[in-house]
């Protein structure tokens, strides 16, 4: 018996990281946007959570369609979507463009997202956990690296506005040449309906799903708001105006997040998540600290911690659902996972841009990670007292036949 190709394995999480890192990309931008277009925060976050809503329709469809027509149709339609929008960004000349091509991202990323973590449960069935620390890994290096490229590019002037998505648009074409190249990897019989599924989560995993969808609540609002406003906010606190610094202190999080989900892949991934939810809620706090200092170094090293916990909060909520989410629902419960994901850091980061235009984003810094804070104990707390559905697996054998459901 023939050995898979493993390429198809790693060009899927290739597209994963430059997906994200597409969603990420103007993070370090929006001073540059927000001064040459004279808005408030409010229409920053607005404009980021432009994304975020048109993922969480995204992925109201894009798992149960890939189920049925299969995962490589649902990649490349999603890919020409972000291809579209990144030409939209390069030639924006005001608000109404950027919440266009955000839109067309949160479709495309969303789709990517859902679909192609399908995709990595079909090609690897008997390895569910390693795939979501594998996808969690992807997502938070191409953040990191594609934040901190474009931070370089403005602080150096190189047509920040410009460059960065022309690059990412050849990147994701390569993406969409190795997407076309593969086999198609659900080849499970499928019905040839169109039909938008809702959600759906079967029983046996409930209280897994609960658990796990708690912790990337609480844990993606925190990243909408440090996509949208942080840099601001940090390089306030820090009395700066160097683009890189701000873009340093997202990056630095998500490459945290990237490390922490590796060093805690042989921990059980329900207490890693456990203390990760935890490690997030005193990180919150100690970042309230920190910005009230104002501090550079202690601003980036507070980041860097609320990077850790966050990864291991998301990367191991992640990795415990692949580890139970039966092979006949996982476009549907995945979904379900990122519909709430998204619900959570597009809601809480209007609110937030909101109250930053009425009362100033450093006056509400305080009590949204207050907030935020509550969540990930309440998610850490619920964590303790899930038992799940089924042992972790091993990372490094592969179950047998009629082992752990992923």
């Amino acid at each position: 018996m023939s050995t898979p190709a493993r390429w198809p394995y790693a060009a899927l999480l290739g597209l994963a990281a430059v997906a994200l890192g597409v969603s990420a990309a103007p993070a370090p931008l929006y001073g540059i946007y927000a001064d040459a277009w004279d808005f408030a925060p409010i229409t920053t976050t607005l404009v980021f959570a432009a994304y975020a809503v048109a993922a969480l329709v995204s992925v109201l469809v894009a798992g149960s369609l890939s189920d049925r027509y299969g995962r490589r149709p649902v990649l490349l339609g999603a890919i020409g979507l972000v291809l579209v929008g990144l030409a939209v960004f390069a030639l924006a000349g005001g608000v109404a463009a950027l919440v266009v091509a955000r839109v067309l991202h949160g479709l495309g990323v969303g789709a990517i997202v859902v679909a192609g973590s399908a995709a990595l449960l079909d090609l690897r069935p008997g390895a569910g956990a390693r795939a979501g620390l594998h996808s969690g890994v992807a997502f938070n290096v191409g953040i990191a690296s594609v934040v901190f490229l474009v931070a370089v590019d403005a602080q150096l002037d190189l047509a920040p506005l410009v460059t960065p998505y022309v690059t990412l648009g050849v990147l994701i074409t390569l993406g969409g040449v190795a997407v076309l190249a593969m086999p198609e990897p659900h080849a499970d019989d499928r019905a040839a309906k169109l039909h938008v599924a809702r959600p759906q989560v079967p029983r046996a995993i409930a209280p897994d799903f609960r658990f796990a969808a708690l912790g990337v609540m609480a844990s993606w609002s925190v990243l909408g708001v440090f996509l949208s406003l942080f840099p601001t906010i940090a390089s306030h606190a820090a009395g700066t105006t160097n683009l890189l610094f701000g873009g340093s202190v997202v990056a630095v999080s998500a490459a945290t997040a990237a490390v922490s989900q590796l060093a805690g892949a042989r921990w059980p991934a329900r207490h890693a998540a456990v203390v990760g939810d935890l490690g997030t809620a005193v990180s919150l706090l100690a970042c309230i600290g920190a910005v009230a200092w104002g501090d550079p170094v202690v601003l980036v090293v507070t980041s860097a911690v609320l990077g850790f916990f966050f990864g291991l909060a998301f990367g191991s909520s992640l990795r415990h659902l692949g580890q139970v989410v039966p092979a006949a629902h996982r476009g549907e419960v995945m979904s379900a996972f990122y519909v709430l994901a998204y619900s959570a850091m597009a809601l809480p980061t209007i609110l937030a841009g909101w109250a930053a235009t009425v009362w100033g984003a450093a006056d509400i810094f305080a009590p949204f990670m207050v907030l935020v804070a509550l969540a990930c104990t309440a998610a850490g707390v619920l964590g303790l007292r899930v038992r799940g559905t089924a042992p972790d697996e091993d990372l490094d054998t592969e179950p047998v036949a009629g082992g752990a459901a992923v």
